[in-house]
């Protein structure tokens, strides 16, 4: 059986129990326009598939933000402040960790979002998406102190609020092999990884499931999965792909707290 005709069945298993698969896409480490920005839009267009847009603030550019101006399918994240890694070897990378104080790092957040709201007004969501998919559990419940309404990782979320306040959707199915040479993961891969999240968000709480691309770091293999994947998407019964406003809304779409 081929991988595709295994997502077909598990669609059908969807159908079956009558109930409708979410799917939602999610692109990290935007700075700025060019070519594999044009390449990545393309898709979102010519698909008419929403994109979440995870933007680091600190390298954020104008001209990122007027090539999105006229982009209606796409919603822009917070992807931490600069992507800087703060930790010591042999420790993984992580910007929003403990090797510094909390204060600093929640300080530069609040700055980040203040750079994306100049830059994409009411197109930035208020959702936290954090550098390598990493953040310290301690500083989680100060997001909502601070007017975050959103956190999205990667893998399967402990629960659907983490703490009151803030509401987690996570991404599950990433197209690099970020060990094995930082190429395309493979099609019976990727495809694997998207049957199994689904059957076990059929089996739990529904989550929608998330695709994670990168488009500075793709090759020509992961940019022609990706559009097949989402062509395939459209004919696929009983799977639903949402945008991130849609999932995260009504909470996502401001800011409270002291933020």
């Amino acid at each position: 059986m081929s991988s595709w005709q295994a997502l077909a069945d598990e669609a059908a298993r969807w159908r079956d129990e009558g109930r409708i698969a979410e799917l939602w896409w999610r692109d990290d480490d935007a700075t700025d326009a060019g070519p594999a920005l044009d390449r990545l839009l393309a898709i979102v267009r010519d698909r008419e598939t929403p994109l979440a847009m995870a933007v680091v603030p600190a390298r954020a550019t104008a001209a990122l933000a007027d090539r999105l101006a006229g982009e209606p399918g796409v919603d822009v994240l917070q992807h931490g402040y600069a992507h800087t890694s703060h930790s010591v070897a042999p420790e993984k990378s992580i910007e929003l960790g403990l090797q510094r104080p909390a204060m600093l790092t929640l300080g530069e957040l609040g700055t980040g979002w203040m750079a994306l709201e100049r830059l994409f007004g009411s197109r930035a969501l208020a959702v936290m998406v954090p550098p390598w998919n990493r953040i310290a559990p301690v500083l989680v419940p100060t997001l909502p102190e601070i007017g975050y309404r959103g956190l999205s990782t990667f893998g399967p979320r402990p629960r659907l609020h983490p703490v009151r306040g803030l509401l987690q959707v996570n991404t599950h199915v990433d197209l690099i092999d970020w060990k094995g040479g930082r190429t395309f993961a493979g099609e019976e891969t990727v495809l694997a990884a998207l049957v199994t999240a689904l059957a076990r968000a059929r089996g739990g709480d529904g989550e929608p499931i998330g695709i994670l691309s990168h488009h500075l770091a793709m090759d020509a293999g992961a940019w022609d999965f990706l559009r097949s994947l989402w062509e395939r998407m459209t004919k696929l019964e009983n799977i639903r792909v949402r945008s991130a406003r849609e999932l995260f809304a009504p909470e996502a779409g401001r800011r409270g707290g002291r933020g």
